[in-house]
């Protein structure tokens, strides 16, 4: 008989890291002479990646905490919260948008400033996540993810990803800004997963339920397929538990009732739909599992506060 392979076990966390799409709505490769000081404003609630492939480049938050970068070492800023740039401690400051920049596409520029003299190259990136599941899980993130392209535990590849972006802003090729933007989006997945497996992780909440090895069964099923007509005793079946003790667990861990979660999960993918498709309320009520629109606008102005009508035209 052929040997059977054995089976993986579900993996709920690795289902909101492949929902983790990501749209970048701003690249920039900078060359900076020493001195310089950039001062990026607060870019609202977006992820921000800086990383440095030449020179150095001393990071600094509001919130007090600080970063000296090397090439091969990076900091994704999770919240998009204002943040300095500098080559010194001492340097002055310049705000983002006062400095002259080539732009080559609505997304993409390239910067050279400052004062002639040790030169910094960096790769950066703005985005935003498309998915509820991956914003739920980007807003427990820490303010700033460090990752060191140079320790083990990263992985060889990031040190030779960031290489590879060193040299194409360096040489810019045909078809670069592709290749710097989607290995940008690969290093910002590879800060949060290096985060969530060696980072201080809370053991409580959502993050702990879906590392559960019976609530995140329940929690993959549903997210797979948050249109199903899911009851208490469907997902408790997922989890192979009793109804009551799913049910009981399910609160513990997550903060809240589990149809009651479900639904705010639907309105929350109901909410993007809107906001950015021109699809009719009658089609994102179906797909939010609801058979009338009336039913499903109940539901939404119950969980979100405002109509459905409302919530597009906001």
């Amino acid at each position: 008989m052929p040997e059977m392979e054995p089976s993986l076990e579900p993996d709920p966390l690795a289902d909101v890291l492949h929902l983790l799409r990501l749209t970048g709505t701003f690249y920039c490769v900078p060359e900076l002479t020493a001195p310089w000081g950039i001062a990026v404003p607060d870019l609202g609630d977006q992820l921000v990646l800086v990383a440095v492939t030449e020179g150095s480049c001393l990071l600094q938050l509001k919130s007090g905490a600080q970063f000296c970068l090397r090439p091969g070492q990076m900091v994704l800023l999770t919240h998009g919260q204002p943040v300095d740039l500098k080559s010194y401690e001492e340097s002055t400051l310049t705000p983002l948008f006062d400095i002259p920049a080539t732009r080559h596409t609505p997304q993409f520029e390239t910067m050279v400033f400052g004062g002639g003299g040790d030169v910094t190259r960096m790769t950066c990136g703005v985005l935003r996540v498309d998915h509820a599941a991956a914003g739920h899980l980007t807003g427990l993130l820490p303010e700033a993810i460090f990752l060191d392209g140079f320790e083990a535990a990263s992985g060889s590849w990031v040190q030779s990803t960031l290489n590879y972006l060193a040299e194409e802003a360096r040489h810019p090729k045909p078809g670069g800004e592709t290749v710097l933007t989607r290995l940008t989006d690969i290093l910002v997945v590879q800060a949060i997963r290096s985060w969530l497996e060696n980072g201080d992780v809370p053991e409580t909440g959502w993050l702990a339920a879906l590392r559960d090895r019976k609530i995140g069964r329940a929690l993959q099923a549903f997210h797979r397929a948050p249109q199903e007509s899911w009851t208490i005793e469907t997902l408790a079946q997922q989890a192979g538990m009793s109804r009551s003790a799913f049910a009981a667990r399910f609160r513990q861990m997550t903060g809240e009732a589990v149809l009651q979660y479900a639904t705010r999960w639907r309105m929350q993918l109901a909410h993007r739909a809107l906001k950015e498709s021109d699809r009719s309320l009658a089609e994102i009520a179906a797909d939010m599992g609801y058979d009338s629109e009336a039913a499903f606008s109940r539901a939404f102005k119950r969980v979100l506060g405002c109509t459905p009508g409302a919530a597009r035209k906001a």
